[in-house]
């Protein structure tokens, strides 16, 4: 079955499995947000007059017997019917008569297909932002845990200043503060509704689109109806910003992790059913895990560059191109979903090294101490700085590592404002409502 179809429609066999293409495989995903958006324009069409009350109950009975299927995992899609729409009109029309008939009033598959990705990804965003929040209580949970813990700072790859777990953790936490104020404001832009704008250009109907907005739990309405159009690829796009500052996150602390369990830093291990080995090397204890994590994390981050690519350029009005944003986007999705849970079962059962500053190579890990002990001296920060760069130079550095421990922890080190942080997200939350 087509929407589309006519007496005289027949098209080649090639062009429809090409023009298909995989649109079914995700269409699935569509199946319950088709189901709920035809609950609410039908009941919108009864409301104006399009539809009889008899009407209306029978096709809300049936549609919600669909809905079950779908949820029970006992729905397909026809290998005669071209798409979820079209599927779910041929099951209807099936059951109850001329009444499935009729529930195509005042759409277009355009604003129908709209209106379900728009459902989808604002379900799909609110998962994510869940699966972050859940990410973001363990960090601060592991940074309170592990915050008297010393860790080794880099910069530039180069043994730097003294750190602590407490500080790496909460670092990764409060960055996904700034990741999910880019999933709220993704999420405000898709919770618009844009059904009853048909194929772009509205339609003669006295179609009631504040009833379907208010049915579908939309904040609002995508007002103008070319621009309701034009909205589908944007919305995708915005999205896939979102979903690859969550990405960014996860894979720089991925690489952290990678270069952590390296022999040569030594910092984190992990259980070894949390690991991998070696074909022939017996003592490889290989971070898989983290490394996928990592490569899946750049492919998301390339997700908002191939939408621009796909849609740029293209006039206003539908167009097939529209069609592979679902290929490109949805796949995506899972993936982050994906990796958020396995960063949480990972550093839930991190091993964090003691002493690690004890090591040789972080004798002078101190000297930033050394030179602020001098100025509170009395002497110049230039001349100090010069006075424990020639020491060092000499061999001749000799510091308290206690007292610099004492130092240090008192300031960046244990100073962490984890209950700041809390707050912040706290109130970020409350965006998503």
């Amino acid at each position: 079955m087509k929407l589309w179809n006519k007496e005289n429609t027949n098209t080649s066999q090639l062009v429809e499995s090409f023009t298909v293409g995989r649109d079914k495989e995700f269409d699935i995903l569509l199946a319950e947000h088709d189901v709920l958006g035809s609950l609410a324009h039908t009941e919108m069409l009864e409301s104006v007059g399009l539809l009889t009350k008899d009407e209306l109950i029978a096709i809300h009975k049936e549609l919600k017997n669909i809905l079950q299927e779908i949820r029970d995992s006992k729905f397909s899609i026809d290998k005669d019917s071209e798409d979820i729409h079209s599927q779910i009109e041929l099951m209807l029309t099936q059951r109850i008569g001329d009444a499935g008939k009729k529930i195509h009033s005042g759409r277009s598959r355009n604003d129908q297909v709209a209106v379900d990705i728009k459902l989808y990804l604002r379900a799909e965003i609110l998962k994510i932002k869940d699966e972050t929040k859940n990410l973001f209580d363990l960090l601060i949970s592991q940074s309170e845990k592990y915050k008297d813990k010393l860790l080794p700072g880099y910069t530039h790859l180069q043994i730097a200043m003294p750190s602590s777990f407490g500080l790496w953790f909460g670092a990764y936490a409060e960055s996904l503060i700034d990741d999910l104020e880019l999933l709220a404001a993704a999420y405000h832009i898709t919770n618009k509704n844009p059904l009853g704008s048909g194929a772009g250009y509205g339609s003669s109907f006295p179609l009631n689109r504040t009833k379907t907005t208010e049915l579908l739990n939309f904040e609002t309405l995508n007002y103008n109806s070319v621009y309701a159009q034009m909205s589908r690829g944007k919305t995708e796009k915005i999205v896939s910003f979102a979903l690859s500052g969550i990405a960014a996150t996860l894979g720089k602390l991925s690489m952290d992790a990678c270069l952590y369990i390296n022999q040569n830093f030594g910092f984190i291990s992990f259980p070894n059913n949390l690991t991998t080995g070696s074909s022939i090397m017996p003592h490889k204890k290989n971070p898989d895990v983290f490394e996928l994590i990592r490569a899946k994390c750049s492919r998301i981050q390339s997700i908002p560059n191939e939408l621009t690519v796909l849609i740029n350029n293209l006039p206003s009005g539908y167009h097939r191109d529209l069609q592979l944003t679902k290929e490109i986007l949805f796949p995506a999705i899972e993936e982050l979903k994906s990796c958020l849970q396995i960063v949480q079962l990972m550093l839930s059962n991190i091993i964090i090294k003691g002493n690690l500053l004890d090591d040789e190579k972080y004798k002078y890990i101190f000297s930033v101490e050394a030179v602020n002990e001098l100025v509170n001296k009395g002497v110049s920060f230039r001349e100090a700085y010069q006075q424990v760069g020639n020491q060092i130079e000499k061999g001749d550095f000799n510091f308290d590592y206690k007292k610099g421990l004492h130092h240090t922890h008192e300031g960046s080190i244990g100073n962490l404002c984890n209950d700041k942080v809390a707050e912040e997200m706290n109130k970020l939350l409350k965006k998503f409502i």
